[in-house]
């Protein structure tokens, strides 16, 4: 571990403001989320998995808690979850029209 680049960074990382700091966590957060065309449908999902954003906030709308989903989904860590809800935050609009298109297959 290089432990030295390690503290060079906490010290430009320090020396953000904090707009600077939230735009960093975002862009560390979009690390998490993996959009691969040949994956899960080009859709959203937690990185190295098939686990579409869409899928784990569809049972979160349907009263799943973060337990509930690290319980059903065991490869899952909080950090993703957390990741997954920020993802859906900003891409709200786009991931609800996945969510009504699924939904209108499933009453057809």
């Amino acid at each position: 571990m290089n432990t030295r680049l390690v503290d060079s960074l906490l010290q430009i990382i320090t020396s953000l403001t904090l707009e600077e700091r939230l735009l960093l966590q975002e862009r560390l957060n979009s690390l998490a989320i993996q959009l691969t065309p040949d994956v899960c449908g080009g859709q959203p999902r937690i990185r190295n998995t098939r686990i579409p954003v869409w899928t784990l906030v569809a049972f979160r709308q349907q009263g799943a808690d973060d337990a509930e989903l690290l319980r059903n989904y065991p490869t899952l860590t909080n950090d993703d979850l957390t990741t997954a809800w920020a993802y859906y935050a900003q891409h709200e609009e786009e991931l609800n029209r996945v969510l009504a298109v699924i939904n209108e297959d499933d009453n057809a």
